[in-house]
């Protein structure tokens, strides 16, 4: 089996995360060549849910998978298309009855990737059990992948990190998502899976996780409700670009991606 390189590309916040991603796709598709790119879009629509248009504009530049994480259901519109569209997933441990799936399987140049979405159970909104569901949906992958990506979209680092553990060796890699702040312990675990906590997010880096900061901070200060706009100051693309062998299943390799957008975001 040939050699595959994996972009994933964090919680896209908003129309400036939006307007970064795709400026910055077709330059990393002709520097890094990845051979399948993955994004999480739980945040893409004014920082809250998607929608089925930003969706597609996604695939169109290239995309080919998107994860989601606990805003999955805030733009009701979608919910048909979660249905629909085998590309989009929601977290695995969400409600079996609730719109969309959890893991779908997507193939280029011969190779199988699987990708897993599935949210954390600490200081999150109630799911099923994250280890148990994870582990169901991969038992449903089984001889279906080459490679498996896990997305984590969770508040806890032990959480995550447990969870990275937990699959060292049954899958191509664990990524973390859901702070918007990326972690600085991208490694490939001793049984071959690539671990980051959280790959940050694409999206203003002058504001607070996404929020205009003074929205934010007068928040934090007042106790009150503060209505929150996605900040345009700015803007950056986060992720990581995961490298295999020829052995199934296996990393060689996980490095962060950090970039400011150009003068036109």
């Amino acid at each position: 089996m040939q050699d595959i390189r994996i972009l994933f590309i964090g919680d896209v916040v908003g129309a400036p995360g939006r307007r970064t991603l795709l400026e910055k796709l077709p330059i990393f598709q002709q520097r890094l060549k990845p051979t399948f790119i993955v994004v999480n879009g739980e945040n893409a629509a004014g920082g809250l849910g998607i929608t089925s248009k930003i969706a597609r504009e996604m695939f169109a530049a290239g995309v080919d998978a998107i994860t989601l994480g606990n805003h999955t259901y805030h733009q009701r519109e979608v919910y048909p298309y979660l249905d629909q569209e085998d590309r989009i997933i929601r977290p695995t441990n969400f409600l079996k009855g609730q719109p969309g799936h959890g893991s779908t399987v997507v193939s280029k140049d011969g190779v199988r990737l699987g990708v897993v979405s599935v949210m954390g159970n600490l200081y999150m909104s109630p799911c099923m059990p994250t280890f148990a569901e994870t582990d169901a949906a991969l038992y449903g992958l089984r001889d279906r992948c080459d490679h498996i990506l896990v997305d984590v979209h969770g508040e806890a680092t032990s959480e995550k990190v447990g969870m990275g553990w937990h699959l060292d060796g049954r899958v191509t890699a664990v990524v973390g998502t859901h702070t918007h702040v990326p972690t600085n312990d991208a490694r490939v675990l001793p049984g071959g899976t690539a671990y980051i906590t959280d790959v940050g997010m694409t999206g203003p880096r002058g504001g607070v996780i996404g929020v205009k900061k003074e929205q934010a901070i007068a928040s934090m200060q007042t106790h009150m409700p503060v209505r929150f706009e996605t900040s345009e100051d700015d803007p950056w693309i986060m992720g990581v670009l995961i490298e295999t062998g020829a052995e199934p299943l296996r990393a060689t390799a996980i490095t962060p991606v950090l970039e400011a957008a150009g003068p036109s975001s």
